[in-house]
């Protein structure tokens, strides 16, 4: 279990407080009822507005990805 770990009677008595740190920081809370955990309260993962740079910062180009492949091979698919 990771994050914040409270018990269903303490989760209900305080839920809109955790609800807002969860959001705040990120976190998780595990909720547990007699020791065993039951639920997890996480952030909501937000989608991007549009898949257009959605990746930046995700991905690096290493080399050439526009010109001729140097000592590469005919492809068999073409001969």
């Amino acid at each position: 279990m990771v994050g914040k770990v409270v018990k269903a009677a303490e989760f209900k008595a305080k839920c809109l407080d955790l609800m807002d740190q969860v959001a705040a920081t990120g976190n998780p809370v595990t909720i547990t009822k007699r020791g065993k955990p039951v639920a997890r309260l996480v952030p909501v993962q937000q989608r991007p507005k549009s898949l257009f740079g959605a990746l930046k910062g995700h991905i690096q180009i290493k080399g050439d990805i526009v010109g001729e492949i140097v000592g590469a091979d005919e492809w068999e698919a073409t001969r």
